[in-house]
């Protein structure tokens, strides 16, 4: 008997979620959304885009005082694991270009000259997805770890390092009180 009251519950659950998804009646769907011709060169700049807006916000939310913050020994500054990935991003999309712009980020400790450098980090890989379609994501490039990869390869290989310095960065920012721009809240981006 209870068997029979929870599956009703739950089909009655799942019928209420069916129905309070469902467009009013007498109205359309929403359109679904645009398929882009070049899927693979979009997703992979969509995720490039959203780690380096997060880093340039994290990087302008930690107060100058706290650029030179090292919570061990063993890791890096804030400043020089931020200079790190702004570094590794630009040689990443310069190799993609073919531009060899190189910032030289890990040797700065200014916030202003990390925000700046950031802030040309993404114009350089603003540079490298101009143009980038599905045909052209597979071109090898030179340079980098490893020697020539596709392109496709080299960027999702700079969004997964990204990531993972982001993940240093919000603990240092999490030492210092600061709720890294991830976790603001808000829609999930």
């Amino acid at each position: 008997m209870k068997r029979v009251v929870l599956c009703s519950a739950v089909l009655v659950g799942c019928a209420s979620l069916v129905v309070a998804q469902a467009p009013p009646a007498g109205s359309q769907a929403p359109p679904a959304p645009a398929q882009s011709a070049n899927p693979l060169s979009a997703e992979v700049k969509q995720a490039s885009d959203r780690v380096a807006n997060n880093l340039l916000k994290m990087a302008e939310k930690m107060p100058e005082e706290f650029y030179g913050f090292q919570a061990v020994p063993e890791i890096r500054t804030f400043a020089g694991t931020l200079g790190h990935t702004i570094d590794m991003r630009t040689r990443t999309c310069a190799a993609v270009t073919g531009s060899g712009t190189q910032l030289n980020a890990s040797n700065m400790k200014a916030k202003a000259d990390l925000v700046a450098a950031m802030k040309s980090s993404i114009a350089e890989c603003d540079k490298a997805f101009t143009g980038l379609t599905d045909a052209t994501v597979v071109q090898m490039s030179t340079g980098g770890r490893g020697g020539p990869r596709s392109r496709l390869a080299s960027l999702y290989g700079m969004v997964a390092h990204d990531n993972e310095e982001y993940g240093y960065l919000a603990v240092q920012l999490r030492l210092k009180g600061i709720v890294p721009p991830s976790s603001e809240g808000g829609p999930m981006r």
